[in-house]
């Protein structure tokens, strides 16, 4: 007797549901990844492994919070939803951990995934997703999960030492010590040297010469003690009312946040040249006047809090730079002419009945080119109502920092170099702007279909 073998209707994949993530991957086109990981001859033995498959569910990791890929590969052998999820067929076998940590070595020396995003960005502005006018820069610490390295045993001076030569240095020698301080600075990497060296440079040798290496770094908290971490800095530049992020750059835990910003802003005007920015946000820690020049020179303005820095008090001025009459009253932010770039400020209410309202010294009006001062005559004036609406939209980087940390695995890297982790960092930033991107176009729907 024969048995025969009934075949079935429906497969099990196309009865079990696996659309979890579909919204999400729709907006990340894998192709280029595929071609660095693709076969380059038709020859020898076919490839054993769905890397499109593995790509999915890297993605998909960060998503579902699962800390090392060890869990991931068992979580990929136990749940076979999210094995389909991830788009694995019941015949493709589940990769090891090596297999995933070679896929991640083939990234790391490529900026496939920096293209990726930034046609995934493209693809939002086209949609009207990204208006791209405000800009919002910050930066956040992440702690590495390597133990930091012993500081190495420094060896004891000499106890006897030259004495230094007193006073003034003759004319001669301060030249050639003045030449010799040049030449250190001039060999420094560009990172150690000042910030307004960044300006003569492209968005491709900044970003090349980024120092990533984890290191030792600290600041001040919110009650103004020390916090010290060993590991990295990652330097946000995100558009305030979408939230989206148009520029990231990982850096060692010891740079100086202000010294990511001139990159940030190369990088975005260079990559999305169709954008109009006008406000670029800052807390007090990019206070700087070459980033203040990097703003002026997009056709920007820079709303960033103000950083005394010892300076002496100013005269003729009150606290947000506005001028003040005879009698030390502040005149009034009126307009800004965007033609002359000019700041207009208006007599002060208390001049109303003063005596010298109709002398020479007491003028009606007053007009202050910004290009004075970039630092201290922004578009619109320090201390005004507008000014301060603004810069509160400042928080929507900070908004997004806490987002990556809490949701997205920010604070779970588990590389030992700075390359691997930039992988790890560019992987979440992309996965983050897809789920806005997914985000937007289901609400575009459901507003399409309540109308």
């Amino acid at each position: 007797m024969y048995s025969i073998r009934q075949g079935h209707l429906f497969s099990l994949q196309d009865l079990l549901p696996t659309e979890r993530y579909t919204a999400i991957f729709e907006g990340i086109n894998i192709m280029p990844l595929l071609k660095i990981t693709s076969k380059k001859t038709s020859a020898g033995a076919p490839q054993s492994l769905n890397y499109s498959a593995m790509i999915y569910a890297m993605l998909a990791r960060i998503l579902e919070g699962v800390p090392t890929i060890a869990l991931l590969v068992r979580r990929l052998k136990q749940d076979v939803l999210f094995r389909l999820d991830c788009g694995f067929s019941f015949s493709d076998r589940v990769p090891s951990e090596s297999s995933f940590s070679r896929l991640i070595r083939k990234i790391k020396t490529s900026n496939v995934l920096a293209e990726i995003n930034d046609q995934l960005l493209s693809q939002a502005m086209e949609e009207g997703f990204i208006d791209g006018s405000h800009i919002a820069i910050d930066a956040t610490h992440i702690e590495a999960r390597d133990q930091a390295p012993q500081k190495d045993e420094v060896e004891e001076e000499p106890a006897v030492k030259e004495p230094k030569k007193r006073g003034r240095k003759k004319k001669e020698d301060y030249e050639a010590w003045k030449k010799e301080q040049e030449e250190i600075q001039n060999n420094l990497p560009i990172f150690e040297q000042k910030i307004e060296k960044q300006l003569d440079y492209t968005f491709g040798e900044l970003q090349k010469e980024m120092p990533n290496a984890p290191r030792w770094g600290i600041k001040k908290n919110s009650e103004n003690k020390n916090l010290f971490w060993y590991g990295y800095k990652l330097h946000l530049a995100v558009e305030t009312k979408s939230q989206y992020i148009l520029g990231h750059l990982l850096s060692s835990g010891n740079m100086n946040d202000a010294k990511a910003a001139i990159p940030l802003l190369k990088g975005i005007a260079e990559r999305f040249p169709i954008l109009n920015i006008t406000k670029v946000m800052a807390d007090a820690g990019y206070d700087y006047k070459p980033i203040y020049e990097q703003i002026y020179r997009m056709k920007a303005d820079g709303i960033i809090a103000y950083n005394k820095r010892n300076e002496a008090p100013p005269i003729g001025v009150d606290k947000y730079f506005a001028p003040t009459c005879v009698r030390e009253y502040s005149y009034r932010y009126d307009s800004y002419d965007k033609k002359y770039e000019t700041l207009k400020y208006t007599r002060p209410k208390e001049c109303k009945d003063c005596p010298l309202a109709h002398d020479t010294l007491c003028q009606r009006s007053m007009k202050i080119k910004k290009t004075v001062d970039l630092r201290r005559y922004p578009a619109p004036a320090r201390g005004s109502k507008s000014w301060k609406e603004l810069y509160k939209e400042r928080t929507s980087v900070e908004r997004v920092n806490a987002y990556l940390k809490e949701y997205f695995q920010l604070n779970n890297i588990r590389y030992r170099s700075g390359e691997l982790a930039k992988v790890h960092v560019d992987l979440l930033c992309l996965l983050f702007n897809a789920s806005k991107l997914a985000v937007d176009r289901i609400n575009t729907k459901l507003s399409v279909k309540a109308a």
